[in-house]
């Protein structure tokens, strides 16, 4: 028995009507296969086309055939600054930092290990430069898609905070899906810098002040519940102090 995915030219979009008439074209050619399964007391043989050409040969089988939208099984292979490595079974493809997740990802190591087998989405195929893009996050629900159905003006939401910059500090709020509380809305007072008032990894309680799935915007406000909560004068005598931020 040869499967289908082990067929040089079966095309992996098809649909089933296609791949059976695809199959049904192969009845009487010779192939050159490759045993890759023997199971003796189940009395099965197991071949394989792709087996039987040479690694160079099973790469250029591989770009010529791959398309985009293909989703394909690869393993890990490297872990780098900009993303991550993925031998898809003779040619290697990349996952760029942005297409791991919809979130923010600090390094590829905080969501592969080298080794690791994964489904990836085929996002372009060059084939003079044989290069192939790949993405994880495409094979995932888009958060951003539903998030105005998901979240509305005034309503008070937990979060993490998972970066503080210059101008607030975006705040994750589900798997995917980070706001931003811009400086404005972080606390009443002079403050030097956000840093003076929250840390990463701060678990938070946020009122949502505007939501924009199209542009990907969710703007958060920590002030606002403060205000609300009367907690105010206790926090300010902590931590809203005119400082240098920590270093």
């Amino acid at each position: 028995f040869v499967p289908a995915s082990q067929l040089i030219g079966m095309s992996f979009n098809s649909d089933e009507n296609a791949r059976r008439e695809k199959l049904t074209s192969y009845v009487g050619d010779t192939l050159a296969l490759r045993v890759i399964e023997i199971d003796r007391e189940q009395n099965r043989l197991i071949l394989s086309e792709r087996a039987a050409i040479s690694e160079e040969q099973r790469a250029d089988v591989l770009l010529a055939e791959m398309c985009e939208g293909d989703v394909r099984t690869g393993r890990v292979t490297n872990l780098c600054d900009f993303g991550a490595f993925v031998d898809l079974g003779g040619i290697e493809g990349l996952i760029h930092i942005s297409e791991l997740s919809w979130g923010r990802v600090g390094h590829p190591r905080d969501v592969l290990r080298m080794g690791q087998e994964v489904n990836v989405y085929v996002l372009n195929v060059d084939r003079t430069q044989r290069r192939i893009g790949l993405s994880l996050k495409r094979l995932l629900p888009d958060p951003w898609s539903s998030v105005e159905e998901r979240y509305q003006v005034g309503q008070l939401v937990e979060g993490v905070i998972t970066n503080v910059v210059s101008f607030g500090a975006f705040t994750r709020v589900e798997d995917g899906l980070e706001g931003l509380i811009h400086i404005s809305e972080l606390a009443e007072g002079n403050f030097l810098h956000p840093r003076n008032v929250v840390q990463e990894g701060d678990v938070v309680t946020v009122c949502v002040v505007n939501v924009d799935g199209p542009r990907h915007r969710l703007g958060l406000s920590l002030r606002r519940v403060l205000n609300k909560s009367g907690g105010m004068e206790q926090s300010s005598e902590l931590s809203y102090q005119a400082s240098a931020p920590p270093a």
